[in-house]
């Protein structure tokens, strides 16, 4: 076990000393160059020394060869200490992860590089007729932000995907509206820092994105759209295209922009086809009005300026749009999703044929929980995958049915029907086999632990079963009595008894009793689910379990499965330990090979090293403790010595969490209220 004592702080600082050294230095650097150049508290640009140290193209010009050098450790005004500070988080994060080297490498020759392609472009732009680029050219800067800014891009290439593109998206968007809306020559240093580590490092590939994240991608820039436009607007400009007052400009356009955008961005978030057409149609329409503007502007510019308003915030954004446009040509595939009929619905797979396939080819331990209503059903060649749509989540219910070499197969192609129409995917309550078969880059979580117990050679003997034969002594010398059967086959006041006890279990609970992978009375009515009953000597039901079949190959049923677990109040003591050790001795002696208990939901014993998402569920299963009780059921199983396989949530990444929480919620919970969540929230609160 590893000690919880926080390192000492001098421990702490020396780590970081060894980590990242050298982003430890350029900041204890620029902190000393300010103090030294009083530019903490004073702007830079106001000392008499300003153009000595300053870099750019007239410093250059004028033979201060060492400008780029001295220009690096000062800041141009104590509020920007703020940011510059702050984006050596960068090179402190390619540090640790590739060496103090490589991060010097790329914060030398990104600022280096920044610094001298600026200069090379503003050199060639100033012989046009460019406001913008003659009024740069005679500018200076101070800043390491060129090498800063490369060593960010190049901590995004680290990444894992999909935070990978999702973060060089976030730069583009940064490098492009700064640049086209602001323009300064920072700006312009910026975007060729990244221009230089997107060539070297070649980590954004728009082809190898996932078609979620091509669908992400496109509804987040078309959202950015809209917000760029509107602010350009609003507030004043002065990009390559030319300087812009607030609210001059082509208010009209922004305002239907804005509905068009509106209109499409769920649709392509969703991968419809017709937002794809419509998105793709409006953008050239934006294209050929910015080549209209021009054109006219350029014959008639007063006239234009009259009617259309300032024309350089509209050929900034049409520039933006043809970048869009560009992008949506590449990911056209992600966009086929329609409004058609929708997964499994209206599905010729009856429950008969889920039944049909699970004894034929065999499944896990909760394969029988496919048979229950409520679940859609997706054929995949030779095998079978049972779901719940809920609130555009497409939740998989443990295991892939079928043989078990089509488990890769069917893994695919759910994912890629439900993405095809716009769904999130995920599997939920799966085992080993299916986790092994999932996409590349998808995450897994262990979410509870499957509780089996080994039925061959199976005796209640030894310390460990202590508590096994004293409620199976304590029965016997009781009276009473153990009845493995069937729901069909009890009397009509053995049945009232059921209903009636589990009817005070849920009434206890505040909520209603939960669905999904949890079932009822009215699944335990099905044929193939053994009723295991504890009867007192008066013939009072004290206690019941239910037990799904877990098939092998042929039809062979090869263990069972727990599901309902109801006990009487008053009743028994044990009667849980009893109607288990009672069940497991009449199942090895029917043959059986094991017992699972089933994995109580939330209660898996969470490590340090499972992750933030981890902790996370395991503070939620304390929340819940109080209303379910799901770490007390799974320290009760630990009675009957099992072992313990993992049972998963398999899912996309991070991104798809707060959705799928949202869609198992309602799963497990379709009928509860408002009403009731917020009475099981205080309930939760009073037992915190």
């Amino acid at each position: 076990m590893s000690d919880p004592t926080p390192p000492h702080p001098a421990r702490l600082f020396g780590r970081l000393v060894r980590a990242m050294p050298a982003t430890l230095t350029l900041l204890v650097l620029l902190v000393t160059v300010g103090f030294i150049g009083q530019g903490l508290w004073r702007p830079v640009t106001e000392q008499p020394w300003f153009e000595a140290v300053a870099y750019g193209l007239p410093a250059l010009e004028a033979g201060r060869w060492w400008t780029p050098f001295t220009g690096t450790f000062f800041v141009a005004h104590p509020v920007v200490y703020i940011p510059t500070l702050l984006s050596l988080a960068g090179l402190g994060f390619l540090e640790m992860k590739r060496g103090t080297r490589i991060a010097l490498l790329y914060f030398g020759f990104g600022q280096l590089f920044a610094i001298f392609a600026t200069a090379a472009f503003l050199m060639f732009g100033r012989l046009l007729p460019w406001p913008w680029a003659i009024t740069l050219a005679g500018q200076l800067d101070v800043g390491a932000s060129g090498g800063t800014m490369a060593c960010i891009a190049a901590s995004i290439g680290l990444l894992a995907a999909p935070w990978r593109q999702r973060g060089w998206v976030i730069v583009f968007a940064y490098a492009a509206i700064s640049l086209l809306l602001l323009g300064s020559l920072a700006d312009v240093e910026h975007a060729f820092a990244i221009t230089l580590v997107l060539v070297i490092d070649r980590s954004f590939r728009i082809q190898r994105t996932t078609v979620r994240e091509q669908r992400l991608l496109a509804f987040a820039v078309i959202l950015s759209l809209a917000v760029i436009q509107i602010l350009s607007l609003l507030l004043p400009t002065n990009g390559p295209f030319g300087p812009t007052a607030p609210l001059d400009g082509p208010w009209l356009d922004v305002a239907i922009d804005t509905v068009v955008v509106l209109l499409v961005s769920r649709g392509l978030r969703l991968g419809r086809r017709w937002a794809w057409i419509l998105t793709v149609l409006w953008a050239g329409v934006n294209l050929l009005v910015a080549a209209a503007i021009i054109a006219l502007f350029a014959l008639f510019p007063a006239e234009v300026n009259d009617i259309y308003g300032d024309p350089d915030v509209a050929l900034a954004t049409s520039l933006l749009w043809a970048l869009f446009f560009v992008y949506l040509i590449i990911v056209r595939r992600a966009f086929r999703a329609t409004r058609r009929r929708r997964i499994g619905e209206g599905s010729t797979v009856s429950t008969d044929d889920v039944r049909a396939l699970i004894r034929a080819e065999g499944g896990g331990n909760l394969s029988w929980m496919a048979t229950w209503d409520g679940l859609r059903y997706l054929r995949t060649g030779d095998g079978m995958v049972a779901f719940q749509p809920r609130l555009g989540v497409a939740i998989a219910l443990a295991d892939p049915l079928g043989p078990a070499a089509s488990v890769p197969e069917s893994v695919s192609a759910f994912v890629r029907t439900t993405e095809g129409q716009g769904l999130i995917p995920c599997f939920f309550s799966c085992s080993q086999v299916t986790r092994d078969a999932m996409p590349d880059g998808w995450r897994a979580l262990v979410i509870a632990d499957d509780t089996i117990v080994d039925l061959p050679g199976l005796e209640f003997t030894g310390k460990a079963w202590s508590y096994v034969r004293q409620a199976l002594n304590r029965g016997e010398r009781d009276g009473m009595t153990f009845r493995l059967t069937t729901l069909a086959e009890e009397p009509w006041g053995v049945r009232q008894q059921l209903r009636a006890i589990s009817e005070s279990w849920v009434g206890d609970k505040g909520l209603p009793e939960m669905r999904f992978t949890l079932g009822t009375l009215q699944e335990a009515e099905d044929l193939d689910v053994r009723l295991a009953l504890a009867i007192a000597p008066n013939g009072d039901v004290d206690g019941f379990l239910s037990w799904l079949p877990v098939y092998g190959p042929s039809g062979v049923i090869h263990g069972w499965t727990l599901d309902l677990m109801r006990r009487r109040e008053g009743g028994f003591g044990p009667v849980m330990e009893f109607l288990i050790g009672s069940s497991a001795r009449d199942f090895a002696a029917e043959g059986a090979l094991t017992l699972s208990l089933s994995g109580a939901p939330l209660a898996h014993e969470v490590t340090p090293d499972e992750g933030a998402i981890a902790q996370l569920l395991g503070s939620l299963s304390s929340a819940l403790e109080p209303v379910y009780g799901f770490r007390s059921l799974h320290r009760f199983k630990t009675k009957f010595n099992p072992r313990y396989e993992p049972i998963y949530l398999l899912y996309r990444d991070e991104g798809d969490l707060t959705r799928i929480a949202a869609g198992l919620t309602r799963a497990f919970l379709p009928d509860a209220t408002l009403r009731q969540f917020a009475a099981a929230g205080v309930d939760m609160l009073r037992h915190d």
